[in-house]
């Protein structure tokens, strides 16, 4: 009699505590990432805890250098924002059952405009740079949009910087 091979562990759902972090330039054009398997769908940098216990800092560091190659070197702002709103339902079979809701802490970091991005390829196809506003425009997320829209005040520049 063969063995019965072993079934892949399944893997654990995503904690509904997540980061945003808007990536930027001292002229305050934003970098967008389009998502792999969700063409059209445009965004800044996020990502779920690993962990309960995961510093929000370290998980908002670890999510830039996964999805864009970038480094963040301390150079992270913590907004101390907090965004709660429901998980689109196309997304909501990677939580346990019953969880609707996220909560989102945004970040934002300044870099390079020339910076080198190296996308995931499993989650975002493409990125582009755009001035703030358009950015915002072009974020399928209200939150992340609304956050991009927040970084001339955020940064203490004038409403109308970067444009």
């Amino acid at each position: 009699m063969k063995p019965v091979p072993a079934l892949a562990p399944a893997a654990a759902p995503k904690l509904p505590v997540s980061v945003l972090v808007v990536i930027h330039d001292a002229e305050l054009n934003v970098l967008l990432l389009e998502r792999a398997a969700h063409p059209g769908y445009w965004q800044s940098v996020t990502g779920s805890l690993d962990a309960p216990d995961e510093p929000l800092a370290h998980a908002a560091a670890r999510e830039v250098a996964e999805e864009t190659g970038l480094v963040a070197d301390g150079g992270l702002r913590d907004w101390h924002l907090v965004n709660e709103y429901e998980i689109y339902p196309t997304w909501r079979h990677r939580y346990a059952e019953g969880v609707w809701k996220n909560v989102e802490h945004v970040f934002s970091l300044q870099v390079p405009r020339a910076a080198p991005v190296r996308l995931a390829e499993r989650e975002h196809r493409a990125w582009l740079w755009l001035p703030w506003r358009d950015a915002a425009a072009k974020c399928f997320s209200e939150s992340n949009a609304q956050a991009i829209e927040q970084l001339p005040r955020r940064l203490g520049g004038p409403a109308g910087a970067g444009r």
